[in-house]
């Protein structure tokens, strides 16, 4: 192969290994929060989005293909997001640290 499709190559896997690791951070950034609302008067609604996005995570169905997280990453924000919103209504307020749950 010439250096020109090594470099593209080499180029695309960092793209795909940099896509996946922020899926990674996504989904445990979504767990922590899951744990903090666990006992908070979370709506059931809330828990679904939480399920169905991890689901999708590890589908093999996708819109864009597997080396292309970025619609994950996406499932994965839109359900944090509802988890967030889970908690203000809750009136569980949010801290850094989510493993000291404040009262």
């Amino acid at each position: 192969m010439s250096d020109t499709l090594w470099i593209v190559v080499g180029a695309l896997a960092v793209l795909s290994a940099a896509t996946a690791v922020v899926a990674v951070v996504v989904a445990v950034r979504l767990f922590r929060a899951r744990r903090l609302l666990r006992g908070a008067g979370v709506p059931d609604s809330s828990k679904v989005f939480f399920w169905g996005a991890l689901l999708y995570l590890v589908s093999p169905v996708d819109l864009l293909p597997d080396p292309i997280y970025l619609d994950d990453i996406g499932v994965l924000l839109l359900a944090l997001r509802s988890l967030h919103e889970a908690a203000d209504a809750a009136g569980v307020r949010h801290t850094r640290d989510v493993r000291k749950p404040t009262p």
